[in-house]
């Protein structure tokens, strides 16, 4: 999706975890490893994105791991929080805000999205290790994490 804003946009990752294991796309244009995920649209709550990006980019349906709480009154709805939260550089002039879910999957087949991925893979701690390029420390560190606590 194109940009929003020109300066900074809000985006979604989300790190599916099943068995053990994390789903990571080698990005196409990125050429880098990471977790599903893109831009927030204007149409949608970061839930929404985060749901959509997953099943766009894996065949899946997941489920986002948090606590909603209640709704308090007329014209609120409560969401499932990000787990964390971070802003990160696109290039001089343009930035993102990233929402960063963990994740389960539902429903659906593991499907390889080939237009914006070269590769989709379940890995273990080890795998992770011995991916080619090398995964970047913070998303390895995302990586580990969501694995230790949906574990």
């Amino acid at each position: 999706m194109a940009h929003i804003h020109e300066k900074i946009d809000f985006t979604v990752a989300i790190f599916v975890v099943h068995e053990g294991r994390v789903l990571v796309i080698h990005h196409r244009k990125l050429e880098k490893w990471l977790p599903l995920g893109g831009h927030i649209e204007l149409d949608e709550d970061p839930e929404m994105a985060a749901i959509r990006e997953a099943r766009e980019e894996s065949g899946l349906d997941v489920e986002l791991i948090g606590e909603r709480p209640p709704t308090t009154g007329p014209g609120t709805r409560a969401l499932i929080a990000p787990r964390f939260l971070d802003i990160h550089r696109i290039s001089a002039t343009h930035e993102h805000i990233g929402m960063i879910y963990w994740a389960r999957p539902r429903t659906g087949t593991l499907t390889l999205a080939t237009e914006e991925h070269h590769d989709i893979r379940w890995c273990t701690p080890a795998d992770l290790e011995q991916l080619q390029p090398p995964m970047s420390d913070a998303v390895k560190w995302y990586c580990l994490k969501a694995l230790t606590e949906c574990a």
